[in-house]
């Protein structure tokens, strides 16, 4: 078992083929909870997905709750990436059953879906600044999650 990453309704397909290219190259799920503010295929992924898409290996949730029904199901930890936390993600102790949840590039997660989040982490920057593009955010801290629970283990 290994971190999964979820992208909370994406809104830029870029980003959301950015994120699923990153999860086949480091043999990690991705979950992609519905809706998403562009039309979700293959084609509207293939610009930042390029052919990773074939190999990355994704899981759709057609809404917020049946994703959150999944995750409580399988025992999963849910970690939101967000700027409103107060703790640092480079504080927490990751486990291999978490999934890291980042949310639309609008707007984030409403407020209710942050507090059915397990832990809610942020990542330490310069003040005045709002926020780092969610697929470089995600992948910071999908690294970080990986390095502490060996998820890199089989990987070149």
């Amino acid at each position: 078992m290994t971190v999964d990453l979820a992208l909370y309704q994406p809104d830029i397909a870029n980003n959301a083929g950015t994120l699923i290219r990153l999860g086949a190259c480091l043999c990690t799920t991705i979950h992609l909870i519905h809706p998403t503010g562009f039309p979700f295929s293959a084609k509207t992924l293939a610009r930042a997905g390029l052919d990773y898409v074939d190999h990355a290996n994704v899981h759709e949730h057609a809404s917020w709750t049946a994703f959150d029904l999944w995750r409580r199901e399988h025992g999963r930890r849910l970690v939101l990436l967000t700027t409103k936390a107060d703790t640092s993600a480079y504080a927490v102790q990751y486990e291999p059953m978490d999934v890291l949840m980042v949310g639309r590039e609008s707007a984030g997660v409403p407020d209710t879906v942050a507090e059915s989040c397990d832990v809610r982490v942020r990542i330490p920057m310069r003040g005045k600044l709002r926020s780092i593009n969610v697929a470089l955010a995600a992948s910071l801290i999908l690294g970080e999650a990986k390095r502490q629970t060996d998820g890199f283990t089989g990987l070149q």
